[in-house]
């Protein structure tokens, strides 16, 4: 233990520092840690005890004037702490708004809440109660620990009525005319506490109860900016009206939504037409109206003319009517009218090669189960309907494939389709469609970088709160897999490498003094640039 002497240039007080040096075995290298003592007298040199957190009524003086000045405490201890990674978060914040909308809806702790979401950014995978160690080490808006119980507390004082207000908030800041992709997820949990923890459709084959999640991005953002947690037990296409109700309560009317199949229903779509909503949404291709559209074009457009040498695949849009209906409780009848779609339709040659090679060795497991006569009773139908089945005491159990059901079986193999309300050609449809495993991926972000694979809250509101600081590290994940992607940055950099490049680099707290930025290499200056970031220096 050393005592270090400071004197503060501004106010020439020089103040007293207890130092610790100690050997960081991740970082390989000597560090240090001061805490402030007091403050050295001029006349007798003894040093005058200070608890430096510049409270007044507790040391007056200096400590009473320094208190009384506004904006930022100025810092009272030396510290070197790495800073590369989260000024850039700062920085991503402030371009998305991210800081100012958080200071808006929780004015006492969108500090905290925003090092809470940088440290789930930057600590794959670990969690909550090892944030003291990175808190510790890290330059970040709370600057101080936050202990578990704080942490908790924290997700507890979250309140339905601010996430409400940030989601609005955020809403205003997204391009108004981009596609908005919407899915769901499910999330396992251990707790039986949970009311919304149900039995479910688990897209895992996790066999724990479950809630689900809802997520909606920007397809041009690239960015989410609203979810919903749901009871495990909802399916996906019960979802979409309350969808619909809590967008237009924030004001969000002028929507375009893409989403996959699970959400298409005859009163779903009528529901978005009756709204005047746009969307582009996958349907099966067994749909009636789907069929009917697709034999009129079925021997023609798998030619050359309709081929796609990027994407692999035959393609053609075709306008068609949709009927709509809207039941009239006050006039006691149902409106009923003509509206316009366009069906995309969509044959892969090798898709529907795989899926007639799965069909065959269905067809295979079925005849061997029917001449073993070791039957079974989930597979009646299907035996019923591709064989036809003759027992005779000579030759015993005979099975022929019904070729007729199978050729209409496979007849529609490899095809698939979209269904929309805006005219936009097959490509496009496709290429907005695809651009759904945005929330596909962020769902895995949730689930393994975020570490919310497993929810282990005991409560609804430490759920609720955890939720919304998973959301916006989302945000900011999200962000920054865009600029990589733009920028081409994955050919170098996984997103943990890209993190880890940065995240060497320090920075150095100084009673009185400017931040003073350690060096920053080539390589890092490059990854800032290529992230749109003006490079962080000490001037």
């Amino acid at each position: 233990m050393t005592i270090v002497h400071q004197t503060d240039n501004r106010s020439g007080i020089t103040y007293a520092y207890e130092a610790i040096y100690y050997w960081d075995k991740e970082k390989k290298q000597s560090r240090a840690k001061r805490t402030l003592i007091g403050r050295v007298d001029a006349d007798s040199g003894e040093i005058v005890p200070t608890d430096g957190r510049m409270k007044k009524g507790r040391g007056g003086g200096d400590a009473a004037q320094l208190a009384a000045k506004p904006g930022p405490i100025p810092t009272t201890e030396y510290k070197r702490l790495f800073y590369g990674t989260t000024y850039m978060l700062d920085i991503i914040g402030d371009k998305l708004g991210l800081s100012d909308d958080l200071q808006q809806c929780f004015p006492d702790t969108y500090t905290q809440i925003l090092s809470l979401a940088y440290y789930l950014i930057l600590e794959d995978k670990n969690p909550l109660y090892r944030f003291e160690k990175w808190a510790a080490t890290h330059k970040h808006p709370y600057g101080k620990d936050i202990p578990s119980q704080r942490s908790s507390e924290l997700f507890m004082e979250i309140t339905e009525d601010t996430v409400q207000r940030f989601f609005k908030l955020q809403g205003k800041r997204r391009l108004e005319r981009e596609y908005w992709v919407y899915d769901t997820t499910s999330f396992s949990s251990y707790s039986e506490a949970l009311r919304q923890v149900q039995y479910g459709y688990n897209k895992e084959d996790d066999r724990l109860p479950q809630f689900n999640l809802a997520l909606v991005f920007g397809e041009q953002s690239n960015l989410p900016f609203y979810y919903r947690k749901l009871a495990g037990n909802i399916p996906d296409v019960k979802t979409v009206k309350v969808l619909l109700t809590d967008l237009m309560a924030l004001g969000l009317e002028k929507m375009k939504l893409v989403m996959d199949k699970g959400f298409f229903s005859i009163d779903n779509i009528n529901g978005l037409m009756k709204e005047r909503l746009k969307f582009l949404i996958a349907v099966k291709a067994s749909l009636s109206l789907i069929r009917a559209e697709l034999e009129k074009v079925y021997d023609i457009f798998r030619t050359f003319e309709y081929y796609n040498e990027d994407h692999e695949l035959y393609s053609i849009t075709i306008p068609s009517e949709w009927v709509y209906t809207q039941e009239r409780p006050f006039k006691g009848d149902v409106l009923e009218e003509k509206r316009r779609v366009y069906i995309h339709l969509y044959y892969n040659i090798e898709r529907a090669a795989e899926d007639q090679k799965n069909f065959d060795r269905m067809l295979m497991r079925l005849k061997q189960e029917l001449l073993s006569g070791k039957r079974d009773l989930k597979h009646e139908s299907q035996y019923a309907k591709y064989f036809t089945i003759k027992s005779t005491p000579i030759r015993g159990i005979q099975v022929t494939v019904n070729e007729t059901a199978v050729k209409k079986a496979k007849r529609y193999y490899g095809f698939f389709a979209l269904l929309s309300n805006e005219k936009m050609d097959s490509i496009t449809a496709l290429e907005l469609y695809r651009n759904k495993d945005l929330v596909e991926k962020a769902f895995g972000n949730l689930k393994e970088r975020l570490n919310l694979r497993r929810a282990l809250v005991s409560s609804e509101k430490s759920l609720d709160g955890k939720l919304f600081v998973e959301f916006v590290a989302l945000i900011y994940l999200s962000y920054l897999k865009k600029q990589m992607q733009i920028k081409n940055l994955g050919r170098h950099y996984t997103i943990t490498g890209l993190l880890d490049k940065l995240d060497v680099i320090e920075c150095f707290e100084r009673p009185g003094r400017k931040l003073l930025v350690g060096e920053v290499l080539e390589k890092q200056r490059q990854i800032y640039i290529d992230l749109d970031i003006v490079p962080p220096s000490s001037s």
